[in-house]
C-alpha cells in the first residue's frame, strides 16, 4: 500500500493526511536513467529537472530484488588464492562432488533473488567449454571434460526460480592476445556472445574495471561500447554492473552503503570514454561520501540514475579457504543493515569450497541471517496514518523508511520524531531516504511517529513508514582454531629499510601504531631475529583499514633462515590480492610448518607505486 504519494515538501514540513490529499501529482515530463541540463541552468533549474528523474524498468526490477549473491568459484579455490596468475593448470580444477541445487536452494531459502557467478575470473579459466581457449572445464578432468558449471548453474535456477548473473572479467592473465587490444577485444566478445546465447536470459552483467597488468605490462584497451552494444543485442533486459552504467559498486568491499546513498549521481559511469575526465573535474570517485548532493549537482552538467550495490563476501576472502570462517551473525546483520538499509542492493558472495558445495557453516550461517531478518522485521508496530500521525503499538527502536523509486529520490533531509508524554521528540535524522531506510535508536514507547521532510526535491512519494523492535545477535568469534601468533618480546631488528627506531611498530601487538619505510625506489624489507627457532605456519600482514590506504604492499617475498646466513623462501609468497579494495588482514598459512629463528620480508611494490610502504602490523603464525 502507498502510504504517501506526491507531497510538494516546503523547506521543514511534517507529512499529514491533509498534505495527503491536498496535492496533485506532479504533471511534468520525466527523464528516464539520465537528465542533461542546459547550459546556463541555475541550481533550483537543476534540482527541479533532478526530482524529475526516473529508473529504467530493469533498474527498478533489480533494486527491489534487495538481497543478491556472488559465487566466487574456480581455479583459485583448488590453489588457494584470490588471483590467480593464469598459469594455472586446468587439471587441478576437480570439483567432484559439484552440486548447483546445493547452492541454489541454500540461496533461495536464506531469501536470495539473483545468483551471479564467475564464469571467468582474472586467472582466465573458463568454467564453460568455450571454444575461445583451451583453458577451461573442458580440459579439466571433471566429469572427463564434459562438464559445464554455466549450464549446471543456470539448470538449478530455473528449478528454484532464481535469477542469474554472470561475471566476465575483463583481465585474462592467460590469454595470449591480452594486451593486443583488437585481438583481445575480439576473443572477450566471442566469450560474452557465448554466454548470452547459450544459457537463456541473463539478468546481471557483472564487468569490474580491472585492467591488473600496469604500466610496466601488457596494456589493454578495452572496447566497451563493443562490449555493451552486444549485451543490448542478446540480453536487453539485463542490468550491466560496475562497468555498466545501469547499477554502480558503493566503493568499498566491506558490505558499507553511504549514510547519504543516492541513486540518481553526477559520477559518470566507467564504461563512458568521458567517465575520467568529467569525475576528476567534479573531484567525484566511487568511494566519495556524497554522489548527488546540490553541491555536486551545482558544478554537473548531467546526472545518471545509477544506484548502488554493496558487495562484500560471507568469509574474509572471495574464494573459498580451509583457513578461513564465515562472518558472524552480528557482523552480517549490520551489514545488512547498513547495505539494504541504506538505499542499496546487498551483493553477498558466498563462495562453493573444493568438493564443488557451499560449505556447511556458510549454509548454517545464511539460515541463520534469514531467521533474523525474519524475526525482527515481520511484526510492524506502525499503524496506518490518522490524523497527520503514525500510531506504535508498544516499545521500538527502529524505524524502516522508503520511498516509491518509480517517481524518483526526492528527500534530501529528514527527522523521524516521536510523541512520548505530549511531546514530539526527534528519535532519528538522515539525508537520503530512497528504496529502504532502516534507522536504529535508543528504545522508546511512543504514542505516535511522524516524519519531518526538511528539505525534499519537489513532492515526497513514500510508500514505506514502518516501526520496529529489533535485536542484534550477540557478537560470536569466528577466528579459525588451531593457530597463534609467535610472542615478540624477543623480537630483535637485523635491519629495516629506513626508520630503523620506529620499525617496532610493525610487531607491537597495536594496528593503530604504524611503522613507514622510508621513500626510496626499489624494495622495502625488514629483517627480524625471533630469538630461537619456532614453528612457523604462516604469517598476517595488516594494512590500514581506513579511507587512507596509501602505503599498503601489494606484491611481497618471504624468506626463512636458522642462521641469519642461508635464507630460503616461503612456501606462499607473491601478491596480497584485491587489497586494495579489501583491506581486510592478509592471513597466509603455510602447506606445512616450517622452523626457522630469522624471517626476512620484502615488500615488492605499493598498491599504486607509491615510494613508501607501511606496516600497521605483522605477526608470525604458530601452530597452537
Amino acid at each position: 500500500m502507498s502510504i504517501l504519494s506526491n507531497i510538494k515538501c516546503s523547506p521543514a514540513i511534517i507529512l499529514s493526511l491533509d498534505l495527503l490529499y491536498g496535492c496533485s501529482a506532479h504533471k511534468a515530463e520525466t527523464y528516464e536513467k539520465t537528465v542533461v541540463f542546459p547550459e546556463g541552468a541555475t541550481l533550483e533549474e537543476k534540482v527541479e529537472m533532478a526530482s524529475r528523474v526516473v529508473p529504467t524498468q530493469r533498474q527498478l526490477d533489480w533494486q527491489n530484488l534487495e538481497l543478491t549473491a556472488f559465487l566466487h568459484f574456480g581455479v583459485n579455490t583448488f590453489t588457494d588464492r584470490e588471483w590467480g596468475d593464469g598459469n594455472e593448470s586446468p587439471e587441478i580444477f576437480n570439483p567432484v562432488d559439484l552440486d548447483a541445487d546445493q547452492w541454489v536452494k541454500s540461496l533461495s531459502d536464506a531469501g536470495f533473488k539473483l545468483v551471479i557467478l564467475t564464469a571467468k575470473h582474472h586467472d582466465g579459466f573458463c568454467l564453460w567449454p568455450t571454444a575461445t581457449t583451451d583453458h577451461s572445464v573442458a580440459s579439466s578432468p571433471w566429469r572427463d571434460g564434459k562438464g559445464d558449471v554455466v549450464a549446471d548453474l543456470r539448470a538449478a535456477c530455473d528449478k528454484y526460480g532464481m535469477k542469474l548473473g554472470l561475471y566476465l572479467s575483463p583481465w585474462d592473465r592467460n590469454a595470449e592476445c591480452y594486451g593486443d587490444s583488437p585481438r583481445y577485444n575480439d576473443m572477450f566478445v566471442a566469450q560474452l556472445t557465448e554466454l548470452l546465447t547459450n544459457y537463456g536470459r541473463v539478468d546481471e552483467v557483472w564487468f569490474d574495471g580491472a585492467c591488473g597488468e600496469g604500466p610496466n605490462g601488457k596494456k589493454q584497451e578495452y572496447d566497451w561500447a563493443r562490449f555493451r552494444s552486444v549485451i543490448e543485442q542478446l540480453q536487453p533486459e539485463a542490468v550491466m554492473a560496475i562497468m555498466g552504467d545501469d547499477v554502480r559498486w558503493v566503493g568499498n568491499e566491506r558490505g558499507l552503503g553511504r549514510e547519504t546513498e543516492w541513486s540518481l549521481t553526477a559520477l559518470v559511469p566507467g564504461i563512458l570514454a568521458e567517465s575520467d575526465s568529467v569525475n576528476s573535474a567534479l573531484g567525484l570517485v566511487a568511494m566519495s561520501p556524497d554522489l548527488g548532493g546540490r553541491d555536486i549537482i551545482e558544478k554537473a552538467d548531467r546526472l545518471y540514475w545509477w544506484p548502488s550495490e554493496v558487495d562484500v563476501s560471507i568469509r574474509p576472502g572471495w574464494f573459498y579457504h580451509d583457513t578461513e570462517q564465515p562472518k558472524s551473525l552480528r557482523h552480517l546483520a549490520e551489514i545488512y543493515l547498513n547495505s539494504v538499509g541504506r538505499n542499496s542492493v546487498l551483493l553477498l558472495n558466498i563462495p562453493p569450497d573444493r568438493r564443488g558445495l557451499i560449505a556447511d557453516a556458510d549454509v548454517a550461517r545464511l539460515a541463520e541471517l534469514r531467521k533474523w531478518i525474519d524475526d525482527n522485521f515481520t511484526v510492524n508496530k506502525a499503524g496506518d496514518i490518522k490524523n497527520d500521525v503514525v500510531k506504535v503499538n508498544g516499545e521500538i527502536n527502529a524505524v524502516m523508511l522508503g520511498e516509491d523509486l518509480s517517481k524518483g529520490q526526492h528527500v534530501e533531509e529528514f527527522a523521524v520524531e516521536a510523541l512520548v508524554d505530549g511531546v514530539w521528540t526527534p528519535v532519528a535524522t538522515g539525508t537520503t531516504i530512497g528504496r529502504k531506510r532502516i534507522l536504529t535508536f535508543p528504545a522508546v514507547s511512543p504514542d505516535a511517529l511522524r516524519l519531518n521532510v526538511k528539505s525534499s526535491r519537489g513532492d515526497v512519494n513514500l510508500d514505506k513508514f514502518e516501526a520496529y523492535a529489533i535485536t542484534l545477535p550477540v557478537e560470536t568469534n569466528v577466528e579459525l582454531p588451531g593457530y597463534g601468533k609467535v610472542a615478540t618480546d624477543a623480537w630483535k631488528v637485523i635491519s629495516a629499510t629506513g626508520n630503523d627506531a620506529d620499525v617496532v611498530k610493525a610487531f607491537d601487538g597495536d594496528n593503530m601504531t604504524v611503522w613507514t619505510s622510508d621513500e626510496t625506489d626499489g624494495e622495502k624489507q625488514i629483517t627480524v631475529d625471533m630469538g630461537s627457532a619456532v614453528p612457523v605456519a604462516g604469517f598476517v600482514y595488516e594494512p590500514s583499514g581506513a579511507d587512507d590506504k596509501s602505503g599498503t604492499i601489494f606484491h611481497y617475498n618471504l624468506e626463512f633462515s636458522n642462521d641469519g646466513v642461508n635464507w630460503n623462501p616461503a612456501a606462499v609468497t607473491g601478491e596480497f590480492s584485491n587489497i586494495m579494495h579489501n583491506p581486510i588482514p592478509q592471513k597466509i598459512y603455510f602447506p606445512a610448518t616450517v622452523s626457522a629463528r630469522y624471517f626476512r620480508f620484502t615488500a615488492l611494490d605499493e598498491i599504486e607505486g607509491a615510494p613508501y610502504i607501511t606496516i600497521p602490523e605483522f605477526a608470525i603464525l604458530t601452530p597452537q
